[in-house]
């Protein structure tokens, strides 16, 4: 931190405050050109009123009457009635179901952190499964949800777990 010196610091002289600026007057001119902008324009819509002819009001008055025009429904073009009755054949494709999906969404070493995801899952309203898996590498736990007939219906949960529970990680697979 910086030293200061107060001690050879020089102080401000007596009597020397800076006086705050005068204060503008209010202008009065913009009011009183206002107010009369205002008398002016409200005189002329006065005048107008009282001094207009009596016979080219009531011309003006008669004109909407005399003007009005029928309008005709529009025709339906040629080539919309001709859709409406062109036949149609359609082809419908069977799509083969590959098989029953699985969605994995976490494998973990130790049994708890596997409880903790499937609490979370829980939450958001779905099951799911603990399963301890054994192999090379040792004892894993995988969070698994499924079966599902569908893959549309693991994406759909899996798009439910990421704006609820905020579970980004899930996987789906084709369950063997």
């Amino acid at each position: 931190m910086a030293q200061h010196d107060y001690i050879n610091r020089k102080r401000p002289q007596r009597g020397t405050k800076k006086k705050a600026p005068p204060k503008k007057p209010f202008p009065v001119f913009l009011v009183s050109a206002a107010v009369i902008l205002c008398a002016g324009f409200g005189y002329g819509l006065w005048y107008i009123k009282n001094n207009a002819d009596p016979e080219v009001v009531e011309q003006v008055k008669k004109q909407p009457e005399q003007q009005k025009t029928v309008i005709q429904k529009p025709t339906t073009p040629e080539f919309i009635n001709e859709i409406k009755e062109a036949e149609i054949e359609v082809e419908v494709k069977e799509i083969e179901q590959q098989g029953p999906w699985v969605m994995q969404c976490g494998s973990f070493r130790t049994y708890g952190q596997a409880e903790t995801l499937k609490a979370k899952i829980a939450f958001a309203g779905l099951v799911s499964e603990i399963r301890r898996t054994e192999g090379s590498n040792g004892v894993w736990y995988k969070v698994r949800l499924g079966p599902y007939p569908t893959k549309r219906g693991a994406e759909s949960d899996k798009n439910k777990l990421k704006r609820q529970a905020k579970i980004m990680g899930c996987g789906i697979w084709l369950w063997t």
